[in-house]
């Protein structure tokens, strides 16, 4: 059966240059999800992930999901690292499938911080900024249970973790990743360095939106150090909460917004915009084009929205100038070939969510391509998104 052909321009699917001889085939972004289907003691991808990013190497861009940048930096299970030459090897077998059908994949590098708990860590506190318990649960070996209060990072162990970025940096590019993209969102580690409530420091760490800023800006430095500045990307959230409440502080926003000004110091590849306020909550019309008219102007390079957008309002923000490209997460779980079916105007099939994170080839590799859905009814699916582990699905 043929494909419907294309009717209206849309600007989803115009080419995109990125910079530093990086050109995107067109302006869709897979965005970084986590999968947990790294279930070996070494914490490597395998093949089903080759084949996973591989069926999805259609998007201009693929975000890999957060990848560990050491073993202190785990807090979640089944998912894969960047700290070990194993892991790098692996990783190079992704990057190959990807590159083999055209793609650009960058990895997102990650640390979990307070996030995390002494089941990943041999009964040993996580780290933070603070001796601040962040609140919520989490996922681990044992079981969901609740975070703890972890220990705070001493100046000279700050530097460490720098350093752990550096190499987790050092590795992607080993791999053949295209570029890194540093994970500054959903309460990680970055994230509570940039949150007054979690980070109580008094000395260059703290106090200031300057000094909660101090740790991204030296982690960018030691990554740009290694890939060069076009080649690294910021996702954050500004908006998300901590508890019941409703919106971001006013004091969170703030240092969000200085970071995003001082950026445009940095050349770098792009901002990741994250616009979602509270876990497992749509992203209305109104919350967006607040979002994007905040920070739009403040930040001068590529911006990439993500979390709340379908093929619509995605062509729309592109079209009214607002962000230069747009990530998918969810969609692209049961979509693998989401950039032709946008281009088509194909059906969008709904993902099985019982699935996400269950492991195994069911429901990670096993979605049909646009032939196969056009050879069977699909069901239509809305573009809602849910959070897991700081990745939008």
């Amino acid at each position: 059966m043929s494909l419907p052909l294309r009717t209206a321009k849309q600007p989803l699917l115009d080419p995109y240059d990125l910079g530093d001889g990086l050109t995107l085939r067109n302006r869709v972004v897979m965005a970084p999800m986590t999968r947990a289907r790294a279930e070996n003691p070494e914490l490597a991808p395998t093949e089903l992930h080759s084949e996973y990013y591989r069926q999805r190497a259609g998007a201009g861009l693929i975000v890999s999901e957060g990848t560990w940048i050491s073993a202190g930096a785990i807090g979640a299970v089944h998912v894969p690292g960047m700290y070990s030459e194993e892991q790098a090897r692996a990783w190079g077998e992704v990057t190959s499938a990807v590159h083999a059908e055209g793609g650009a994949i960058f990895a997102q590098l990650a640390h979990t911080g307070a996030a995390s708990h002494p089941d990943f860590h041999q009964g040993h506190l996580p780290v933070a900024p603070s001796a601040v318990n962040p609140g919520g649960k989490v996922f681990t070996p044992n079981g969901l249970t609740h975070v703890v209060t972890p220990r705070a990072l001493s100046v000279s162990q700050i530097a460490d973790v720098v350093e752990q970025y550096r190499s987790a940096a050092v590795n992607a590019k080993l791999a053949g990743f295209d570029g890194v993209e540093l994970h500054a969102q959903r309460g990680y580690l970055i994230a509570q360095f940039l949150n007054p409530a979690l980070n109580l420091r008094t000395d260059d760490y703290g106090g200031t939106a300057e000094g909660r800023a101090r740790f991204l800006f030296e982690v960018i430095e030691a990554v740009v150090d290694v890939w060069g500045p076009r080649r690294v990307g910021v996702k954050f959230a500004p908006h998300q909460v901590l508890g019941e409440s409703a919106e971001a502080s006013p004091e969170v926003l703030a240092v969000h917004e200085y970071v995003a000004a001082r950026l445009n110091d940095h050349p770098l590849a792009y901002l990741h915009l994250m616009m979602t306020r509270q876990p497992n909550v749509r992203v209305t019309a109104e919350q967006r084009l607040e979002s994007l008219g905040l920070f739009r102007p403040l930040y001068r390079g590529t911006l990439i929205a993500n979390a709340g957008l379908d093929q619509e309002s995605g062509n729309a923000v592109i079209g009214e100038g607002l962000a230069d490209l747009v990530s998918f997460a969810a969609l692209f779980i049961s979509n693998p070939d989401l950039p032709k079916r946008f281009e088509h105007r194909l059906p969008l099939a709904d993902g099985d969510r019982e699935t996400f994170y269950q492991g195994g080839p069911r429901g990670y590799t096993d979605y049909p391509p646009a032939a196969g859905v056009l050879a069977a009814p699909a069901v239509t699916s809305s573009a809602a998104t849910t959070e897991h582990h700081g990745e939008s699905l």
